[in-house]
């Protein structure tokens, strides 16, 4: 059975609210995968650049271990909190713009 096709005077599902909302969630995705790829890709630098800084002794844990075996999750979780929370703000924005 196909979807049902939303009424003619339905801007919630117009061409034009989906373009936007896509838009501004992409740029969303770009942003926390920007954040996530520069800690990834930044633990390696660091380790390589600065050794003496990673090396350091942080709760038992050296700089490096802390960041990769205690921090990295949490921050993947903090990212993906702030993504959902967004993206649904996003689409409450969309919508309410489109109603008024």
């Amino acid at each position: 059975m196909p979807p049902p096709t939303p009424p003619a005077d339905d801007a919630v599902h117009s061409e034009s609210f989906l373009h936007s909302l896509m838009r501004r969630q992409f740029t969303l995705s770009a942003t926390c995968a920007t954040a996530f790829l520069v800690v990834l890709l930044g633990v390696p630098l660091l380790n390589y650049f600065a050794p003496a800084l990673m090396a350091t002794r942080v709760g038992g844990f050296t700089l490096s271990w802390l960041i990769l075996g205690v921090l990295f999750f949490p921050f993947v979780w903090i990212i993906s909190w702030l993504f959902i929370r967004r993206s649904i703000a996003l689409e409450d924005d969309e919508v309410k713009s489109v109603k008024r």
